[in-house]
């Protein structure tokens, strides 16, 4: 359908199920980041193996003394950083990341995981939801699967290059996910994902009890906590490579089409 000034057209680009689903999640990830923070900011550290070998952290975020002041150190294997304000020390206490990032922002470990555990659950039922619907209804095999062309190595670099100059699809392009596109999705969905799922139910004491093998799957208990925290910030960049592009490219029409489902293209050789 042609608008106004007959330089775009109007297109149905997302399914109700797609676009409820992704709101949905947006929601619950967002939950799940503060929440899992807010239990982080208990013991801020991460370790490797099956037990906590405190001497010897993977990453830790804790306070030192300088000169009769508390600054906020983050120990990273064996190189040191100050980071008072952010990581350490913030608001005149000692914790790990600071109130605004954390649900709730007063320090609470049961709150914290009142709020992830509750989140949580939303956030599995709604991606079975999604996963059901993109299988049956073919959304994954018809606008996420790539095609043997994309997956050149050529295509991809030329894709880069434009990403890079900001160059954005027009006309029938621009109805579809480009290549780098679909593989960013398909590895959210089918990787990233499902390894946060499986490395927090990894560190569930009640699913231990059933499926004592979990652990052993990342490497034991903390290898497993370690390895959610890392996907979760994976993810984290995912979503703020997400919203750059978004406002790139246009964020009232991707708004739109991720609200209403209707997308406006630029018609080619106008």
């Amino acid at each position: 359908m042609p608008d106004a000034d007959n330089h775009t057209r109007i297109v149905r680009r997302h399914g109700l199920t797609t676009r409820l689903t992704h709101w949905i999640n947006a929601a619950a990830l967002l939950v799940l980041l503060l929440s899992g923070l807010q239990i982080f900011n208990a013991h801020p550290a991460l370790y490797w193996g099956d037990v906590s070998t405190f001497a010897r952290p993977w990453i830790s975020m804790f306070a030192a003394e300088r000169g009769g002041e508390a600054i906020g150190v983050t120990k990273i294997g064996s190189a040191y950083v100050e980071t008072t304000g952010v990581f350490g020390f913030s608001g005149n206490e000692v914790r790990g990341f600071p109130s605004w990032a954390t649900l709730p922002s007063y320090r609470s470990l049961a709150d914290g995981r009142r709020w992830h555990f509750a989140f949580a659950w939303l956030f599995v039922l709604n991606g079975l939801v999604y996963l059901g619907a993109g299988l049956i209804g073919g959304h994954f095999r018809r606008d996420l699967l790539p095609s043997r062309d994309q997956l050149s190595l050529r295509h991809l670099l030329a894709e880069v290059a434009d990403h890079a100059r900001l160059r954005f699809a027009k006309g029938e392009a621009a109805r579809r996910y480009n290549a780098l596109q679909k593989l960013a999705y398909l590895a959210v969905i089918f990787v990233l994902l499902p390894m946060m799922v499986l490395t927090g139910l990894s560190m569930s004491p009640g699913m231990n009890a059933g499926f004592p093998w979990l652990p052993d799957l990342f490497g034991g208990r903390q290898s497993a906590r370690t390895i959610h925290f890392i996907t979760a910030g994976l993810i984290v960049a995912f979503v703020v490579v997400h919203l750059a592009m978004v406002l790139l490219s246009g964020p009232l029409n991707g708004l739109r089409s991720m609200i209403t489902g209707r997308f406006a293209i630029q018609e080619d050789g106008r």
